[in-house]
């Protein structure tokens, strides 16, 4: 007796579907790997979910999915042994599709990505037709049913038959198009299932693969050939905190970056339950010398089942200079990274997300500050970039924040205020914070502040400037200076000013006699009223136009006006004996000698004396000792 067989027509309002969807998901047809994949797993655990509920008796058995390539046969078949479909449920599930007229599709659709298409009209199933010229469903429904057989070879028209299989679950077959032998590859497969499966949560076999094991009662190992399961069913975003030890986040961080051999300092488990579910590690990585926003290092998971590694607009930006995994069933699956970014539930995942980091980084900060300081330089870099692009970040992390200062000791922001509100007020009550980007090259200014009983800051990353930038804007009246931007009295001027012991006359003359000497373009010369025992010049470097500088520089940019180096003030201590004594000196040729010598000094003092300068000032240096 012949088997009853049917024919129709797919449900769809346009003349054919498939087309449509070679065209608009050719650029990203490998997709349909995780979608068939998905739908294997979805149909096990809705299996194990009845069986739990008491629905189903007995042993379900291995549920291990199989990806099988049929390389002659030009197939590919990924097999379950989930809950299956019924005759009327594949009528239901695969024959009829809601989906809106071509003309509509074509014209409002032209820009559609792969995953967008495939998750607005749940077309999970029929993405087999993006690699597949035609596709087989041979499954068999755990309730008392026959299996069922059903065909389509990339038309609307399908066959809905009985079929012949004994065992429960799914096959889907599909026969490989020869635009798509690439499919038809072992390594790609193998390395696409890697991709979008490795943590999915029941085992994927993918043929074989061979072991060196020793066999029970023999001394040596031996190659044998086991299943190639791909996946790890329990990643540690899954399981309990309070199970784990810091060698298994050590080692999980080596399962997600095999070829990195950088070593974490410390991490974040995320384990939310209420308002939305929502697991994940996050690692910190040490700090590198320049900002690496890596789009690529937090891997983006929707129950188990990879979404994307491109999270930027997704996660805040700074905590792209983070490590790990994000996983929730709250974020959708088939859609864009565009619709991603403007999805509400993800926008609140990424808010939260930056609330448990600032979090954890609060509770590492008062449960052990110690520990904390000794990770500071390592994690000043994100700290400075989260202050600098999230406002919700700065507002919980302001009160850990820390600042170093030259002696290598720690203060938060608040501390450092309290510590330096006696001496460093200037006449109009700012707070002066002073610092240095480098204590061996700013070590005569640095001895000079101390000397006063000042306080001085070591600001050497790369987002100090920016970073001292955003605090002036949120503190009032408090500034940051440069130790080496001026003079030590005019960095924080008090009320009180020494007098000059010359006149108007006598001090333009002083200022004629270095302006002869100076190198043409680069000083511009101040007299200062100083104290007899400070040096006789100094050179300092506008704030300013060096802050300028720095940020142009670490943007890439051009500098200030296109100069490397900008214009720096050369101050001439009118108090000072050895500038006094160049008015009463009639001899010229030591004139001029004294003024040069004194200017290279200066210059040497601030590593700007090169070259043929150096090599005078040296030359002149020894004649002078004669």
């Amino acid at each position: 007796m012949a088997k009853e067989q049917k024919k129709g027509t797919i449900g769809v309002q346009t003349e054919n579907i498939f087309p449509v969807i070679k065209k608009f998901l050719y650029s990203d047809n490998e997709i349909f790997l995780r979608e068939l994949v998905s739908n294997a797993v979805d149909a096990t655990l809705k299996l194990e979910t009845l069986s739990s509920m008491g629905k189903i008796q007995g042993e379900l058995g291995d549920t291990t999915i199989e990806v099988k390539l049929l390389e002659k046969k030009k197939q590919l078949v990924i097999s379950d042994k989930g809950i299956g479909m019924t005759a009327e449920e594949v009528e239901r599930y695969i024959n009829n599709i809601a989906f809106s007229g071509a003309s509509e599709f074509l014209d409002k659709y032209k820009e559609v990505d792969a995953a967008k298409l495939i998750g607005h009209f749940g077309l999970g199933f029929y993405s087999a037709f993006m690699v597949a010229d035609r596709v087989e469903i041979l499954t068999k429904s755990y309730q008392d049913a026959p299996a069922v057989h059903w065909e389509c070879d990339g038309n609307t028209e399908f066959i809905l038959e009985e079929g012949k299989k004994e065992e429960r679950g799914t096959d889907i077959i599909l026969h490989i198009s020869d635009d798509a032998k690439e499919f038809l590859d072992e390594v790609r497969i193998l390395n696409l299932l890697k991709k979008y499966g490795k943590f999915l949560p029941v085992p994927v076999r993918f043929g074989n693969e061979k072991k060196w094991e020793k066999p029970e009662g023999e001394e040596k190992e031996k190659e044998i050939e086991v299943p190639r399961i791909i996946n790890n069913t329990k990643p540690l975003w899954k399981r309990n905190p309070s199970e784990l030890k810091e060698e298994d986040y050590e080692k999980f961080y080596r399962e997600l970056y095999p070829y990195s051999f950088d070593q974490p300092l410390f991490h974040i488990h995320i384990n939310i339950e209420y308002p939305f579910q929502l697991t994940g590690i996050l690692y910190f990585p040490k700090a590198k010398e320049r900002i690496e926003v890596q789009k690529d290092k937090i891997q983006l998971y929707c129950n188990q089942v990879f979404i994307t590694d491109n999270v930027e607009g997704i996660v805040p930006e700074f905590l792209m200079l983070l490590h790990g995994v994000i996983d929730s069933p709250d974020i959708p699956l088939n859609v864009s990274r565009s619709y991603l970014q403007s999805d509400s539930n993800v926008k609140k995942i990424s808010s939260h997300i930056t609330k448990k980091v600032a979090d954890k980084l609060e509770e590492m900060f008062k449960n052990d500050r110690a520990d904390f300081e000794k990770k500071w330089d390592d994690i000043r870099t994100f700290m400075e970039y989260g202050v600098l692009t999230d406002e919700k970040f700065f507002e919980r992390a302001e009160k850990f924040m820390l600042l170093k200062n030259t002696e290598g000791k720690f203060f938060t922001l608040d501390e450092y205020e309290k510590k330096i509100e006696t001496l460093q007020k200037d006449k109009d009550s700012n707070l002066v914070h002073l610092y240095c980007t480098n204590a061996e090259e700013q070590y005569a200014p640095l001895q000079e502040a101390k000397a006063k009983g000042y306080d001085v800051l070591l600001l050497d990353g790369i987002l100090d400037v920016h970073f001292i930038n955003f605090l002036e804007q949120k503190k009032e009246k408090t500034r940051y200076a440069r130790i080496d931007a001026d003079i030590i009295d005019k960095l924080i001027p008090k009320e009180e000013e020494l007098p000059s012991k010359f006149t108007e006359e006598e001090q333009q003359k002083i200022k004629a006699l270095f302006e002869k000497n100076l190198p043409e373009g680069k000083f511009d010369i101040r007299l200062e009223n100083m104290s007899e025992n400070d040096l006789p010049l100094y050179i300092t470097r506008p704030e300013f136009m060096r802050r300028w500088n720095d940020m142009q520089k670490m943007s890439g940019q051009p500098t200030f006006f296109g100069m490397d180096n900008e214009k720096c003030t050369l101050s001439v201590n009118t108090n000072h004996p050895i500038v006094a004594a160049l008015l009463n000196d009639t001899d010229e040729a030591h004139t001029q000698e004294t003024c040069s010598q004194l200017i290279d000094l200066a210059m040497l003092s601030q590593q700007m004396l090169k070259g043929e300068a150096l090599s005078k000032f040296i030359e002149r240096s020894v004649g002078m000792i004669r």
